[in-house]
């Protein structure tokens, strides 16, 4: 079975960017996720490095075959809490991850925001990022159909990249 993590950076604890990353999940794999982290419960130990809170974060987050990163969509791009974990994780520390990008938004123009900004930051860390990024409006966080199309394309591929890893 395919280990699944999720990776919330919302500046708001159990946000709803949290609910769509772990439905997103789900919807993927059929599983709940083995890990789910709201990066922002991790406090000021992101400001530094060597927070043993955080260290152990990161290996969790290392450890998973298939990976979800979300980030509300702020300024077009993810947020700095999303920013202060990810600069925890060492330089291809996401090698053999498969990961997806995930971003929440208020309108749809900010689409490509996770392609353009998030799904780079996932690959120069070694991840491999098969399929197109995900975006969804806030408004239908919680509605599995507003997941349905970019499943039903990013399944098989990411099933293809979990199966390269063994």
């Amino acid at each position: 079975m395919t280990r699944v993590a999720v990776v919330v950076g919302n500046p708001k604890p159990a946000s709803r960017t949290l609910a769509a990353a772990t439905l997103l999940a789900g919807a993927v794999t059929g599983v709940e996720p083995a890990a789910v982290l709201d990066v922002v419960t991790l406090g000021a130990g992101l400001l530094g490095f060597g927070d043993p809170a955080v260290a152990r974060a990161v290996d969790e987050v290392r450890a998973a075959e298939l990976l979800v990163v979300a980030s509300p969509t702020y300024k077009a791009t993810y947020t700095g809490v999303l920013k202060a974990f990810l600069d925890q994780v060492p330089a291809d520390g996401l090698a053999g991850v498969v990961a997806v990008p995930l971003m929440v938004g208020a309108g749809p123009g900010h689409a490509l925001a996770p392609e353009l900004s998030l799904k780079p930051v996932l690959v120069e860390l070694g991840a491999t990022c098969p399929t197109r990024a995900c975006y969804v409006l806030e408004r239908d966080h919680l509605d599995p159909e507003a997941y349905a199309a970019w499943v039903e394309r990013a399944r098989p591929q990411l099933l293809a990249a979990l199966a390269g890893r063994a």
